[in-house]
């Protein structure tokens, strides 16, 4: 290990403790301002990621149980895998791996970037993951009528379908 690391590693916990203990500034750091830092981070990479999977739009095909990055065919979870992946995010293949991952998020505080996990209405098995892209929206890699790919929804035409979301950023 390297000496600059070791100190990372030492501020970046010491950081930890002060937001639990409510200290605001150790060793010049003001606690805050690197938690506020951490925040934006998250929701700078979300904004990529969204700006990603819309960048796909029109160019990815959805098939069942394949994930063929070269040729752009994905299911839904290998859509999410592959768009996480290129920022460094890294997920599992299938929505029954995708839902454990992250942490829970309550409908009602959903953030940019959450994956957010659907039955098919009729059980409560989860079957489907998108992407939550804001203002009550998501983007998703599907299949039916008239339409094959990427969309966009609102999540509110799924509510019925809804079952879960995971912050994974």
């Amino acid at each position: 290990m390297t000496l600059n690391w070791m100190k990372k590693t030492v501020i970046a916990t010491t950081c930890c403790f002060a937001l639990l203990s409510g200290a605001s500034v150790i060793d010049g750091i003001n606690v805050g301002q690197a938690h506020a830092a951490a925040a934006t981070t998250a929701s700078a990479k979300a904004d990529s990621i969204i700006a990603y999977a819309k960048s796909l739009q029109g160019k990815v095909t959805y098939k069942f149980g394949t994930n063929n990055t070269s040729k752009l065919i994905f299911d839904c979870s290998s859509f999410t895998k592959y768009v996480f992946g290129k920022y460094g995010v890294s997920l599992k293949w299938g929505t029954s791996s995708q839902r454990l991952q992250g942490t829970y998020v309550a409908k009602s505080n959903l953030k940019k970037g959450d994956l957010i996990f659907f039955n098919n209405g009729k059980t409560s098995t989860i079957n489907h993951v998108g992407i939550y892209i804001g203002n009550g929206q998501f983007i998703h890699n599907t299949i039916g009528t008239n339409m094959n790919g990427v969309y966009i929804r609102n999540l509110s035409d799924y509510s019925s379908r809804y079952a879960t979301a995971r912050r994974v950023l």
